[in-house]
C-alpha cells in the first residue's frame, strides 16, 4: 500500500522493523520503490495485559477466558471479567510496576476515556478496587457498544459486506500489482 505511517502496539514493532529493514535494503540497491513505514503507537494501550496474569500481555489464545475482554463480549460477559481481573492486597489505586494489575486496569480505563492515567488516580482517590473495576468494566462496555451495534447492523446486510470485501480486494490487487510491476522492472524481470 505505500503507506507512511502503520498503526501497531509495541508487540508488531518487530514485524514493522522487518518491512522497514527489506524496504531500506530494496530501496538501497534498485532505487526508491518502496515506502518505508513509520510506525504509529498510541500512547495509552498500546500493550495491554491479561487480567489474570497481569505480566502476560493480554491474549485471545489464553486459555482462561477470563484474561482476555473480546469485542463482541456482551456488557455482562465485560463486566463479570473486570469484577474478577487480578489485582492486590495493597488496596490503593496507584500507577506503578508494583501493582501490575491496578497498573493494566488504569491503563485499560485510560485507553477507554481519554483521561490520563494520573487523572484514573485522582478520580479514585480513596475508593476500593471493586468501584474502580466496575468503572472499568462500564468504560470497555460503553467503548464497545458502537462497535457491537455497527457489526450487528451490517451482518444483516450480507450483500453489501461482500461488495465491501470484493472491492477492498479489487482495490489491494490493483495497489499490490502497481508496486509489483515497479519491482519487476527495477530488478530486470518481464512484466506479468
Amino acid at each position: 500500500y505505500q503507506a507512511d505511517v502503520v498503526p501497531v502496539g509495541k508487540d508488531q514493532m518487530q514485524h514493522l522493523e522487518l518491512t522497514r529493514d527489506i524496504a531500506q535494503r530494496f530501496n538501497s540497491i534498485y532505487g526508491d520503490v518502496f515506502t518505508v513505514p513509520e510506525p504509529y503507537i498510541g500512547k495509552v494501550g498500546a500493550k495491554i495485559m491479561s487480567l489474570q496474569e497481569p505480566t502476560k500481555k493480554m491474549s485471545k489464545s489464553d486459555e482462561n477466558p477470563n484474561a482476555s475482554i473480546y469485542l463482541m463480549d456482551d456488557p455482562d460477559t465485560i463486566m463479570r471479567k473486570f469484577k474478577r481481573a487480578v489485582t492486590d492486597s495493597e488496596a490503593q489505586i496507584l500507577y506503578r510496576d508494583e501493582q501490575p494489575g491496578v497498573k493494566n486496569l488504569i491503563d485499560i480505563y485510560s485507553a477507554c476515556t481519554n483521561k490520563t492515567q494520573q487523572d484514573v488516580v485522582k478520580e479514585f482517590e480513596g475508593k476500593g478496587y471493586g468501584d474502580f473495576k466496575i468503572a472499568v468494566g462500564e468504560a470497555v462496555a460503553d467503548k464497545l457498544a458502537p462497535l457491537q451495534a455497527e457489526f450487528d447492523r451490517l451482518s444483516k446486510d450480507k450483500a453489501y459486506v461482500e461488495s465491501v470485501y470484493k472491492k477492498g480486494a479489487e482495490t489491494a490487487n490493483y495497489l499490490a500489482n502497481k508496486t509489483l510491476r515497479k519491482v519487476y522492472k527495477k530488478v530486470g524481470f518481464i512484466a506479468r
